[in-house]
């Protein structure tokens, strides 16, 4: 497969058509994620209520690839439970580094993104997202932890 093989019209059509969340303007936490490898970045605003992602904004600038993940997770991530998103991060982790199954359900559109596992490099630009996604998480659980002790 020729690296430009990657980019097939789905993940053409699922970057170029994606709903743009905006940031958020009382986030319970933000992170920031940039690829060293193709400066794609990311920042992400996450709100979590009850153990659920009830609101969600992020800025972008990256690849296809980069830009097909994160147009799934701002589709799918409000009303997700965390422990589900992990999944999917860990799902996602696997289907690139260990040849696993892309994730199902309402997060299915991911397996277009299967022939990355091909193409180290554009690895992270792909995931940028989700451990974008998981570092603003642990803030807001290190403040929850915080709390508690206080």
């Amino acid at each position: 497969m020729e690296l430009s093989d990657l980019y097939s019209d789905k993940i053409l059509d699922l970057a170029g058509n994606a709903r743009q969340p905006p940031r958020l303007a009382a986030p319970d936490a933000s992170a920031r994620k940039t690829s060293r490898v193709c400066g794609s970045t990311i920042e992400v605003d996450l709100v979590v209520r009850d153990g659920v992602i009830v609101d969600y904004g992020h800025e972008i600038s990256a690849c296809a690839l980069g830009q097909t993940s994160a147009a799934v997770v701002a589709r799918e991530i409000v009303g997700t439970p965390v422990d589900e998103f992990r999944t999917v991060r860990g799902q996602m982790h696997a289907m690139l580094k260990a040849g696993g199954e892309p994730p199902a359900g309402k997060w299915s559109d991911l397996k277009y993104l299967e022939p990355v596992r091909d193409y180290t490099a554009r690895h992270m630009s792909t995931l940028l997202v989700f451990d974008a996604v998981e570092a603003a998480l642990e803030k807001i659980e290190s403040a929850e932890s915080v709390t508690a002790r206080s």
